[in-house]
């Protein structure tokens, strides 16, 4: 049974202590899914409601998107952690000869691939719960509006969060071409998801205002 199914007491407990995992990726992976949730309730006080059928089919369309995301970041929250676990087994194989140091080497790389791809996965699905949130600002309940404004703000943090567990994973890994693969994404995600902030939260400052 992993964090997910277990209590929030306990995740941040493990979290605070000097256990080696959940670290960064795991709480990205939270951050990410609190996010998705908050853009859900949105839509969820939304759709169905007479006043806002003519964007019905819209945000059926959001949620739809939202949902998905949230199911995944849990799980990844999970897979984070034992993906952590992974790496640290591999280097703590026997390389006393040739052999195992080469079969070290291999498992090591292995786990360090394993491990950078979970949370480039979190960044990935905040970039989609992000962008959701920029549709959302627009169609949404406005009573709502400032919890749009909290889920992108949160999807913001975890995708910048979950990025230096890509980095520092590739740190590591010794195949340069996933490096040159990965970066342009990474920064492409990065300016999206600051651009959806921006915007989400000069609507939500523009309605606070009015």
């Amino acid at each position: 049974m992993g964090y997910a199914t277990g209590t929030l007491e306990e995740y941040l407990a493990d979290a605070a202590s000097d256990k080696p995992a959940p670290g960064g990726g795991s709480v990205s992976a939270l951050a990410g899914a609190l996010a998705a949730s908050m853009s859900e309730m949105a839509a969820n006080f939304t759709v169905g409601r007479k006043k806002f059928a003519s964007v019905q089919e819209q945000v059926a369309g959001c949620l739809g998107r939202l949902e998905p995301c949230r199911r995944n970041l849990l799980r990844l929250m999970d897979a984070d952690v034992e993906a952590y676990e992974a790496v640290g087994a591999a280097y703590a194989m026997p390389r006393q000869t040739d052999e195992q140091k080469a079969a070290r080497g291999e498992a090591v790389q292995k786990a360090l691939k394993d491990a950078m791809e979970i949370p480039l996965r979190i960044v990935r699905e905040c970039r989609v719960v992000a962008e959701t949130a920029a549709e959302l600002i627009k169609i949404a309940n406005p009573n709502l509006i400032t919890d749009v404004g909290v889920s992108v703000i949160l999807a913001e943090a975890a995708c910048a969060a979950a990025r230096l567990n890509v980095e520092v994973n590739l740190k590591y890994i010794e195949d340069e071409s996933i490096v040159g693969e990965l970066r342009p994404e990474l920064d492409e995600i990065e300016q999206i998801t600051a651009r959806c902030r921006r915007e989400v939260c000069a609507a939500v400052q523009d309605c606070l205002s009015g």
